[in-house]
């Protein structure tokens, strides 16, 4: 202990805080699967992975379109020829045609009803690096976000660790679908101006992550009607804007915007990943999008520290420019999603487990298991968890870990799986429900 003292002493504060999220029961679950994992002959009574959001279910097509276009890479025999040009130093704006590309798919997942500005697209490692780079170009430490509970937990490492940003929760109830009201953001901006705490904008995920919800066109209009009052920011996270499997469509923030004529475009940001939509989070391909020319600048610089490699883009180039590839890769995935979010939650239900109502996108679903716990108290909660990851060998993620205001909310990966490993979990569930005697329709 006084050796650990001694060296903390000589260390950066970032080195010695514990504001990086790790000690929440969402990432213990994932070391529960890394020293035990499934896999249905070498191991078939290990861990499964729910806690992942990753999607897995289109790779098929991903992989038959590698094959079918070598060229694509630069380490095949036939795209050798491209690799002294892209292995080569490459300017931090990234690929020209890398930056259309991804400018073209936006508009494709947004059903062409918005037009982006390639010379706006800012590149960064992955959606984590997006978040916060955002954050070091809008807040200086100590200042606030406003963020919707419940809420990514990886958002406390994101937004916070390293920029010293702190969030301030807008809480969302179960009583009428958690859904984010104007009035409840007006609540927390005036507790958080009570309190001497600076807001300096308001963070969405639209879809929501963990709740599979999309925002409608009016709550989104008058959110951003809010932040032009306030003249704070408004960051929208879309990452699983290709996510969306059902009725209501997606409607992103740039479709909000350009029916309003009194606003401020300054403060208008988008945060975008190809992590989720494609399937692809090893890429680490992240996007910054913002209507604000100081930000895109500031962004582009800080990128540097961040950077998708070249040969990434090379491919993805090829990739994304195939219109009639990612015409039935989207439609395809949105098939696969919605037919594997059926499944996983009418299954639940044949064991009296409900989910949250509405959930339409997402590689996730909110499940309700309140009647489970021994008293409604987030204690309780986790040691329902421990039990589920322990025993049932399931890692799902505790609601607490979201920030949620009410215990017995799990959030479900259903989309990193094979449809065999989907029985399996069922089955656990099942078996697990029936031998605790109680039924999820008992209600709370």
């Amino acid at each position: 202990m006084e050796k650990e003292n001694r060296s903390s002493q000589v260390l950066s504060r970032i080195a010695t805080n514990d504001q990086h999220g790790e000690n929440s029961p969402y990432f213990h679950g994932w070391n529960a699967y890394e020293r035990n994992r499934f896999h249905p002959t070498q191991n078939p009574q290990g861990v499964l992975q729910m806690g992942l959001a990753e999607n897995q279910l289109c790779f098929d097509l991903i992989e038959k379109w590698i094959k079918e276009n070598p060229n694509a890479s630069i380490c095949t025999r036939e795209g050798a020829n491209k690799f002294k040009e892209i292995a080569i130093f490459q300017d931090y704006h990234g690929l020209e045609e890398f930056r259309h590309a991804v400018a073209k798919f936006m508009e494709k997942v947004r059903d062409n009803r918005v037009t982006f500005d390639p010379d706006r697209i800012v590149m960064s490692g992955g959606a984590t690096g997006a978040n916060e780079t955002i954050m070091f170009c809008l807040a200086d430490p100590g200042d606030a976000f406003l963020v919707p509970s419940p809420y990514y937990p990886a958002f406390d490492r994101d937004l916070r660790w390293r920029t010293g940003v702190q969030i301030v929760p807008v809480d969302c109830h179960s009583s009428d679908g958690f859904r984010l009201t104007r009035a409840g953001v007006e609540v927390a901006y005036k507790k958080a101006q009570e309190s001497n705490i600076n807001v300096k904008g308001l963070i969405l995920t639209n879809p929501s992550n963990p709740l599979g919800t999309t925002f409608d066109m009016e709550t989104l209009k008058s959110l951003v009607a809010f932040v032009n009052e306030k003249n704070i920011h408004l960051v929208c996270d879309e990452i699983y804007s290709a996510t969306v499997f059902s009725s209501p469509r997606f409607i992103s923030v740039a479709e909000v915007i350009q029916e309003l004529e009194h606003y401020n475009r300054d403060l208008i940001h988008i945060i975008y990943s190809l992590s989720k939509d494609l399937g692809f989070p090893g890429f680490r391909v992240g996007i910054i999008y913002s209507y604000n020319d100081i930000v895109v600048s500031c962004a582009r610089k800080m990128s540097s520290f961040g950077l998708v490699s070249s040969q990434t883009q090379h491919f993805l180039t090829s990739l994304l420019s195939d219109e009639n590839f990612v015409d039935n890769f989207l439609s395809e995935s949105k098939k696969r999603l919605a037919k594997r979010h059926h499944d996983f939650t009418k299954g639940l239900e044949q064991v009296g487990i409900s989910c949250l109502k509405g959930s339409n996108s997402g590689l996730f679903f909110w499940m309700d298991l309140g009647p489970l716990l021994k008293e409604q108290t987030f204690e309780a909660e986790l040691e329902l968890w421990s039990v589920i990851v322990d025993d049932v060998r399931l890692n799902v993620s505790p609601g607490s870990s979201f920030h949620g205001l009410e215990p017995g909310w799990f959030r479900v990966c259903f989309a990193n799986m094979d449809d065999q490993t989907v029985e399996v979990a069922l089955e656990r569930i099942r078996t697990f429900v029936l031998n605790n005697g109680k039924k999820g329709d008992e209600g709370r």
